[in-house]
């Protein structure tokens, strides 16, 4: 039976894995895609047996290309026997979207069109040529299969390096398989990293491009709308911000270091003046951590009077912002500012006393939230406050995870220039928050997860008089990310009953 005219100029085309693509797929590819393309297709044809290394800014085309490359491949080799492996970080959900993706794009070509088959859920065949899809979490048993045209390595920032090297890279080792690194940025100590250094250095040895990172402004240049998705993101979380810099300018940030440089904490800095006194028409909200590390509860004691074992250690710290909603209006913002007018610290006192206090600052700012930190003995002090403050204050429970989101978050507050520090002349207070900031370190875990973890380093001490350096007025700062959560549709009124001026019941002595 003679074939479909389109389906033999479908075939004609194959010597073009470009033309292939565009004219079966209906899609035109960018011009960054055509270079990847061609570079891998020549590779695994003629087998090069090069290793590339491929990073694209989020939401780009990156898993479009693959599918297309991926079915171009298995209808060229489906004579040859040929096999490509593809890993991924992990199996749910990322092979699972790699495998639909490479699906739809195989039915809608006409020249794969009902021509391929799904073996063992894991394993597409045209022909001869097959497809693996494995994932590359650490507990996943993969070792024994064989790459023998490709090897595809999908967000390999996010694969162990020691499972790459073990499990993965054998795969290749006897047959000279193209290999192909997909990913973003992220930091330097990763599998991509690592891959991206070499494919550099052979590039400089021979001239073979292996090569080809892509930034948001070069996805922009062909594609406007992208342009303004980006410029959305860099104006909500600030251009120095990490997840910019890596997702979408395909920068490299350090895997640890310090985690407020001079250009982050000169952006915190604001024009306004601190006060210890509400101003009339203004929306204030409280931000509490409470002193954790060397909490207990005392012999007999309920949890509102758990004190610190050691006071000196740690302490309880309170920032007071205004909140300004202004910039809810903004398109791209759509968050409040938050701009620091006051703090407070007390060291060793009982929280049947915090409570009571804080209860009176409530009630002199006419604060709209009071964020608590609500971890260990934290918890049985915001249990009262909610009682008594029933639909304003807001519990946030400190663990690995949600102080990785709550660093990320803050970040996203201070790199969008939406936290303000007080000018003029800085409270003691306010010099002590500079110093925590200073010392803050952090370190990024790998994995998919992008966990942080970060604070001040325990024993860390300030070199110019050696005293104790701790995080809790920076802890304190960070809780404001939780504001950006909130509803702030009604400014409702005092949370306490006014009565005299509660401030002069309090000792406001630092």
């Amino acid at each position: 039976m003679q074939e479909e005219p389109f389906v033999n100029t479908v075939r004609g085309m194959l010597t073009d894995p470009v033309e292939f693509i565009e004219h079966s797929s209906k899609l035109k590819l960018r011009s960054y895609q055509v270079e990847v393309a061609r570079a891998v297709v020549e590779s695994v044809i003629f087998k090069r047996g090069l290793s590339f290394v491929v990073l694209f800014p989020r939401q780009s085309g990156k898993n479009e290309l693959q599918a297309q490359i991926e079915t171009y491949l298995l209808a060229y080799l489906q004579e040859f026997d040929a096999e490509i492996i593809k890993v991924s970080p992990t199996w749910r959900p990322q092979s699972i979207n790699a495998m639909r993706r490479l699906e739809r794009v195989l039915q809608k070509n006409a020249l794969t069109h009902g021509e391929w088959k799904k073996e063992s859920g894991y394993i597409y065949r045209c022909g001869t040529a097959r497809i693996f899809f494995l994932s590359g979490a650490p507990e996943a048993n993969i070792v024994g299969a064989t790459a023998s045209a490709l090897l595809e390595v999908d967000e390999a920032q996010d694969l162990e390096i020691e499972k790459y090297d073990k499990d993965i890279a054998p795969m290749a080792a006897s047959t000279n398989a193209t290999r192909i690194f997909w990913g973003t940025a992220w930091t330097s100590q990763t599998l991509l990293a690592r891959e991206l250094r070499a494919a550099r250095e052979a590039e400089r040895q021979d001239g073979q491009r292996r090569v080809f990172v892509v930034d948001a402004e070069r996805v922009a240049a062909e594609v406007p709308a992208y342009g303004k998705f980006v410029a959305a993101q860099v104006a909500r979380l600030g251009r120095s911000h990490p997840l910019v810099r890596t997702q979408f300018y395909s920068e490299e940030i350090d895997g640890e270091g310090g985690m407020f440089p001079v250009e982050r904490r000169l952006r915190m800095q604001g024009s306004h003046l601190a006060s210890d006194r509400p101003a009339p028409g203004r929306i204030y909200a409280l931000l509490l951590d409470v002193a954790g590390e060397d909490e207990a509860a005392e012999q007999g004691g309920d949890p509102a009077g758990w004190a610190l074992k050691n006071p000196g250690r740690d302490a309880t710290a309170l920032t007071v912002v205004e909140v300004d909603l202004t910039t809810l209006e903004d398109p791209q913002l759509r968050a409040p500012t938050y701009r620091c007018v006051h703090r407070r610290q007390w060291l060793g006192v009982r929280h049947t006393d915090l409570y009571a206090e804080l209860l009176i600052l409530a009630n002199a700012w006419q604060a709209r939230w009071l964020v608590v930190d609500a971890t260990g003995v934290g918890a049985g002090l915001a249990a009262f406050l909610r009682r008594s403050l029933p639909g304003r204050v807001a519990p946030f429970q400190f663990n690995a995870a949600s102080k990785s989101k709550l660093g990320w978050d803050f970040l996203s507050v201070v790199d969008s220039g939406r936290w303000k520090e007080p000018a003029g002349s800085p409270g003691a207070l306010d010099s002590l928050f500079q110093r925590q900031l200073q010392h803050c370190q952090y370190e990024i875990t790998s994995g998919p997860d992008k966990r942080m973890s970060w604070g001040v380093p325990d024993g860390a001490r300030d070199p110019a008089n050696g005293e104790p350096v701790h995080d809790d007025l920076l802890l304190s700062a960070a809780l404001s990310a939780v504001l950006d959560t909130q509803p702030w549709g009604s400014t409702s009124p005092a949370l306490v009953v006014a009565g005299r001026d509660p401030l002069k019941d309090l000792d406001s002595g630092f």
